[in-house]
């Protein structure tokens, strides 16, 4: 049996962090470089897009009336607001019509129920060219694509490449091969396959059974190595990858990442990362915004992580209503 004390505590790491984020949501707006060609797109577009996939998964996890939920959708208004209601990829799309970039911030923010219909056609224009289909990627990333294009109704008019099997984890390699590089791989393959842990059942039963089987010590050796962020994605994994009846959640594990979560409410990188020098001045604020950078996806990483732990079934309904046009009604 699970004790509700450690679910709350799981509960909890989700609260702090996205607490941590919300008040640092100032790191998530977009400068006046985010259409220049040589713009930092990790500076600028990754975290927004990265915000809207995280807070649409709570939002959809969560029941209305969780104060989780509130702050997931004020952080998805957010991320819909830098983006000018869609307007910003819009004119991103056109300048760089081959990245892939604005179709996956687009679609994990048309996943909350937001909607730009000038960009979908855009996009689906591009999407029929033997350009765009061409596209040399590697696995994990081409799924990731084809994900974000059937969100955002795009159909190959020929038949897609090779999906899981192509990847890392789909090939069910021998687990002692396991590393850094695999370990990010074969979350986002989870991710991809399960709509970041809003659909159930998305897992191929063989890949699943495989990661029940080698995801505990993967997660072991992550945390005793405090890699804090791989830890979290792990967890993540974890939390939708069906387990027997009786099994219990991987508590030891939630205490060991709580610990790790500073006071404010972030999760850093790795043990190494240090706290902000308080030096003053431009010094700070630069030295600030490098926190930020090496603490957010982590962050968001353990909310995410700890949603999908606690919160109610991914087969229940959302409690949201669609989002039409561009701006759409409250949830």
């Amino acid at each position: 049996m699970t004790a509700p004390d450690d679910v709350r505590d799981v509960r909890r790491t989700a609260e702090d962090a996205l607490a941590w984020v919300d008040t640092h949501r100032t790191g998530f707006t977009l400068g006046e470089d985010a259409l220049a060609v040589d713009g930092e797109v990790d500076r600028s577009w990754k975290p927004l897009g990265e915000l809207a996939q995280v807070c649409a998964t709570v939002s959809r996890r969560t029941d209305p009336s969780d104060p989780l939920h509130a702050r997931a959708r004020s952080l998805l208004d957010l991320a819909w607001r830098e983006t000018e209601e869609g307007e910003l990829l819009l004119r991103l799309q056109r300048l760089e019509p081959f990245a892939t970039y604005p179709l996956e911030v687009y679609a994990a923010l048309a996943s909350a129920g937001f909607q730009n219909r000038a960009f979908e056609e855009a996009a689906a224009v591009v999407a029929r060219t033997r350009g765009w289909r061409l596209t040399e990627q590697d696995p994990t990333r081409r799924l990731g694509v084809l994900r974000a294009e059937e969100r955002c109704g795009i159909r190959r008019p020929s038949p897609a490449p090779p999906g899981p099997p192509a990847t890392w984890l789909g090939g069910l390699p021998e687990p002692w091969t396991f590393g850094r590089d695999a370990g990010y791989a074969l979350t986002h393959v989870v991710f991809h396959l399960t709509d970041w842990g809003r659909e159930a059942g998305g897992l191929p039963p063989g890949l699943a059974a495989y990661l029940a089987d080698w995801l505990p010590p993967w997660l072991d050796t992550c945390l005793e190595a405090r890699m804090w962020d791989l830890s979290a994605e792990l967890l993540a994994v974890a939390a939708v990858v069906a387990r027997p009846a009786g099994d219990p959640l991987p508590l030891d594990a939630w205490q060991v990442l709580r610990t790790a979560q500073r006071p404010a409410g972030e999760l850093p990188v790795e043990e190494r990362d240090p706290p902000p020098e308080e030096s003053g001045g431009a010094a700070e604020r630069l030295d600030g915004e490098r926190y930020f950078l090496r603490h957010y996806h982590s962050t968001l990483m353990a909310a995410f992580a700890a949603v999908l732990t606690s919160a109610r079934p991914a087969a229940a309904p959302a409690g949201t209503g669609a989002r039409h046009g561009g701006r759409g009604a409250p949830a």
